[in-house]
């Protein structure tokens, strides 16, 4: 058996190329780069397979866009956008000339923006801290499950629950008279009416928005807690070096994603509950699109206000971008 051994190892021995003949053997041919075409015959069933939400976003969310032309036209539905009469700016005289209405609007969705960024966007993060740091795999499924319920509820259902919850005759108001202790008004009270739909928005997304965060937090390297701890770290300190800097790209991007959309704060939940605390304290530009475009006819105003409204979203994005790249973060787009 050794004899074989030793034979077959003089063998290989002799078979292997020396070192001049490695040193003297022409390096590989690079690989030829697959034309386009080619490209486009090996992928066709993936390109196949996404046409359908290709075409899907270019029928509602590109097309559409050609409908902002109005907002240069005096627009008048049985004339149609060509026939109807052209004012250029003077739609626009809403948005820059200080139309009260526009104005209240403006502050209201400034105001509301506001208080989502800083109390709404924060709120599943820590929550998603918190689901992370449970042992049992079971306890932390079950509390996922309750937790993304109410985000599958429509606005009408939580709308409804709030009113029998915090409303005049609500199960609260009901069982402090039956103390007698003075009920206290929630439900249709305008200086309450944006801590109110705050709280909603909290209570309907925060356990749904926890499972991009989930996700990071799945992805950081469990040997850096292991070196943090041996460094003597604590759970707190393990939390700010490792923890957060681990999902820092990930909260860049939803921030930068979140303002972007900050100017729409939620017409359904606001339209539904305009009536109880009057316009002065609800109107913002999504209502104030609607009432005074579909209800009152003003289809010119109100679509300058929608372009106005899209291109100052676009430009929160672009500044944000621009901050996440002063971070060291590739944000939506890299440099």
């Amino acid at each position: 058996m050794d004899a074989r051994v030793a034979r077959a190892g003089a063998v290989a021995i002799e078979a292997a190329p020396s070192t001049d003949e490695r040193a003297e053997a022409p390096p590989p041919a690079p690989r030829r780069r697959a034309s386009r075409w080619e490209r486009l015959r090996r992928d066709k069933f993936l390109l196949l397979l996404a046409l359908p939400g290709i075409a899907a976003v270019l029928l509602f969310q590109y097309v559409p866009l050609l409908g902002n032309i109005i907002a240069f036209k005096d627009y008048q539905p049985y004339l149609g956008i060509a026939d109807s009469p052209w004012v250029g700016l003077q739609n626009f005289a809403a948005v820059f000339g200080g139309d009260s209405a526009f104005i209240t609007a403006l502050v209201n969705t400034l105001i509301i923006a506001l208080l989502q960024v800083i109390f709404v966007f924060p709120v599943p993060i820590a929550l998603a801290l918190l689901l992370n740091s449970l042992l049992s795999e079971r306890i932390k499924r079950v509390v996922q499950s309750v937790l993304y319920l109410p985000h599958f509820m429509s606005w009408v259902v939580v709308v409804a629950l709030f009113q029998q919850i915090l409303g005049n005759a609500g199960i609260i108001n009901s069982w402090l008279q039956t103390k007698g202790i003075d009920s206290f008004h929630v439900i249709g009270d305008p200086g309450l009416f944006k801590v109110l739909i705050t709280s909603q928005v909290i209570w309907k997304d925060t356990g749904w928005g926890t499972i991009l965060f989930l996700a990071a937090l799945s992805r950081v390297d469990l040997s850096l807690y292991e070196a943090a701890a041996i460094d003597g770290a604590s759970r707190m300190r393990q939390l700010w070096h490792v923890t957060l800097p681990g999902i820092r790209s990930v909260i860049f991007l939803l921030l930068i994603l979140k303002l972007g959309d900050a100017l729409t704060v939620g017409f359904e939940q606001i339209i539904l509950q305009q009536t109880a605390v009057g316009t002065d304290a609800s109107e913002v530009l999504d209502t104030y699109v609607y009432n005074n475009g579909v209800i009152n006819g003003d289809w010119g105003v109100s679509a300058a206000v929608g372009l106005v409204k899209g291109l100052v979203g676009v430009a929160l994005v672009l500044g944000a971008n621009k901050i996440a790249h002063l971070f060291g973060e590739q944000g939506v787009y890299s440099r």
